[in-house]
């Protein structure tokens, strides 16, 4: 039953991914249609179109956790991961801040995420049109669907700022669209999510983390929120994931962190995604050395984040491993690379230290320095490092600053919150302007493709490309 379920959510992605990884907006006539009707008449068919989506941020290049993902990509570009590979040219122009508006790599960035858009636009509107499924399954899966578009579009806005803003399937509009204002967009994004968590539950529908419900919601939306600096927002949802019910708790032992359906998981992707007996994350593909070929490794962490770690915290010891061959350090927290034909560890997208460090920064900015200061020390105390007292006076700035390096040190080598950070908190030019690359105030955002642009004459280019 598990692979029968597995084909019709297959077939389902088919019909509706009809683009080509270059086509995000280019899409030819409604070839996305074939059984749209018949796929919204049953409430199976209708979860395996949704369980399409899921796959596809499995295998999609943005959401994948492998080489041209938000993950690497946008690592490479903090000072966090650095590349390997001196002739993988498209790879070293994330690392030095120099990238081509003909990067491939940045292509396949793009370009997946619209491909992500149009499959849950198709999704929506296929739901909207449907007047057979059960209202609570139906609107369980718009919620689900407004909730993957809301976190597409937030790496969009985040990586390239003003973007085309696609809530339709019509391919004559979409193929001519022009870049909307960065606030329009987060706009839709808070307005997706809130209608997404008035939709979902608490409870994860199949049993697994890899299914959206209200806290996913939620915690997109603390972070949102955190980064239009609406801090007193940014608090409550942050909180009401923290206090879900005791629902998740932080893991003492950071080894079983990653692990399938860990409690400190919000939601998770599954290796099923992919297909095939392969059960190893993409994480852990790119990241961890083969012990026989070193040299296939692509990247690397900088020596200058490894030193950020005292000896005693248990990050370093857990979450960092070291190659001899090559002398290197790499991620860790993604312990399986060879698994076939079992999953032990999903590929994390949300988990709930984020959330602490969300509320940590909020209760800061809201003057509430003893709140920010015990949220702070639920992550220290998990590390086993020292705990900063609460009898000694922080001042807001100081605070800023521990929160800052708490976040590098817990969320490395994660959906490129490093590089997401260094922008937010304006200090991308002081920590990166000294690494010995070209570093220019421009290089925050990334270009536009070229290859969208010629198609598409509406697509206006970044400054400084």
């Amino acid at each position: 039953m598990k692979n029968l379920y597995k084909k019709i959510s297959i077939m389902i992605l088919s019909g509706f991914l009809t683009i080509s990884c270059e086509d995000y907006l280019e899409v030819d006539s409604p070839a996305y249609k074939i059984g749209r009707r018949e796929v919204f008449d049953e409430d199976a068919t209708a979860e395996s179109a949704m369980k399409g989506i899921y796959n596809q941020l499995f295998t999609a290049a943005f959401s994948s956790g492998y080489e041209n993902s938000v993950t690497v990509l946008a690592g490479l570009s903090s000072d966090n991961i650095q590349s390997l590979r001196e002739n993988d040219l498209l790879l070293r122009e994330f690392d030095q801040h120099s990238i081509s508006p003909n990067n491939e790599r940045n292509l396949a960035l793009w370009s997946s995420t619209y491909q992500v858009i149009y499959m849950t636009n198709s999704l929506l509107q296929g739901l909207e049109d449907s007047q057979n499924l059960t209202p609570e399954i139906g609107d369980r899966l718009k919620g689900e669907a407004l909730t993957v578009r809301a976190f597409t579009y937030f790496y969009l806005v985040n990586l390239y700022g003003p973007v085309p803003l696609i809530l339709s399937t019509d391919y004559r509009d979409n193929s001519t669209a022009s870049r909307n204002s960065v606030e329009l967009v987060y706009d839709q994004v808070l307005s997706d999510l809130m209608v997404a968590r008035d939709l979902l539950t608490d409870e994860y529908p199949n049993g697994d983390r890899t299914q959206i419900n209200r806290n996913v919601a939620n915690g997109l939306l603390a972070r949102v929120h955190l980064f239009l600096g609406d801090w007193q927002e940014a608090e409550i949802y942050s909180t009401q994931v923290i206090e879900s019910n005791s629902q998740y708790e932080l893991s003492d032992d950071l080894n079983a962190v990653f692990l399938a359906n860990s409690k400190e998981a919000i939601w998770q992707l599954t290796p099923e995604g992919r297909g095939g007996p392969i059960g190893y994350t993409n994480e852990g593909s790119i990241f961890i050395f083969l012990s026989f070929a070193p040299s296939f490794t692509k990247v690397s962490l900088t020596d200058d984040l490894v030193v950020t770690f005292s000896e005693a915290d248990q990050r370093l010891q857990n979450w960092i491993g070291f190659n001899e061959q090559t002398e290197k350090y790499f991620p860790f927290k993604y312990k399986d690379r060879s698994s076939f034909n079992e999953i032990k560890e999903f590929s994390m997208v949300l988990r709930l230290a984020e959330q602490y460090l969300i509320r940590a920064q909020a209760r800061n900015m809201l003057n509430n320095s003893l709140g920010a200061l015990n949220d702070l020390n639920k992550i220290r105390e998990r590390a086993t490092v020292d705990l900063l007292s609460n009898e000694q006076s922080y001042s807001q700035e100081e605070l800023s600053d521990l929160i800052f390096q708490e976040r590098r040190k817990e969320l490395f080598a994660e959906w490129g919150h490093r590089w997401l950070d260094l922008k937010r908190e304006k200090r991308a030019e002081s920590i990166l302007g000294g690494v010995g690359n070209d570093w220019s105030a421009e290089d925050a955002l990334y270009p536009i493709p070229a290859q969208e642009r010629a198609k598409n004459v509406n697509l206006t280019q970044n400054p400084g490309y």
